[in-house]
């Protein structure tokens, strides 16, 4: 696809998940840096995204915005990148893509926040159930595995390692072996390293 894409993104952001994703898939692309409560919130944005909040990104017609979406619509979008696995592994890569933006970001900021589902009716109402099932569920799911669908990197993976990285870094998620060891696999990859390094170009 030839058509423009524009990055809506602030450095202090879960745009930093997108930043990555958008270098691993290598394609052009132009960037417009928003203050939090001034461009976010400007009537402009608002028609873009009406949460006002980044990241987002138009793609020609296309608006895609919330991490988890923009990184499974960029490895469809750009199949030549190899970050959307096989028609074999899609099921783990749906499964774990959304098991993180569903389960792992909601149960590790509550928690963060000092706020846990405390009893088992609270449990069942959210999603997630709870901080340590949602620990222990992916502790089990990542030992002895470097990807979380087929053998190779995917968006998935990109994604999880994205909030491990940062979960594990404020504190918010435990250091246990299988995400540091998981995590380490890939925080170091080129395109991951090009994402941290240059700074964010601005549009002149």
């Amino acid at each position: 696809m030839n058509e423009k894409l524009i990055f809506y993104t602030h450095p202090r952001s879960r745009s930093s998940i997108v930043h990555w994703m958008l270098e691993e898939v290598g394609c052009q692309y132009t960037v417009r840096m928003l203050e939090f409560d001034t461009g976010m919130k400007s009537p402009t944005f608002l028609a873009i995204n009406p949460m006002g909040k980044v990241p987002a990104i138009r793609h020609g017609d296309q608006i895609v915005t919330e991490a988890a979406a923009i990184c499974a619509y960029l490895a469809e979008t750009f199949p030549a990148a190899g970050l959307l696995p096989a028609p074999a592994d899609r099921g783990a890569y749906y499964r774990w893509l959304f098991f993180t933006a569903a389960c792992l970001e909601p149960a590790y900021v509550n928690h963060a926040a000092g706020w846990n589902p405390s009893t088992a009716a609270l449990q069942r109402e959210f999603g997630y159930g709870s901080y340590r099932r949602v620990l222990d569920t992916l502790s089990v799911a990542l030992c002895g595995r470097t990807h979380v669908a087929g053998e190779r990197f995917t968006a998935a993976d990109l994604y999880l390692v994205a909030h491990l990285n940062w979960g594990m870094g404020t504190g918010a998620i435990e250091k246990r072996s299988e995400f540091v060891e998981y995590r380490d696999a890939h925080i170091n990859r080129p395109a991951a390293l090009r994402a941290r390094a240059v700074p964010q170009p601005l549009e002149a």
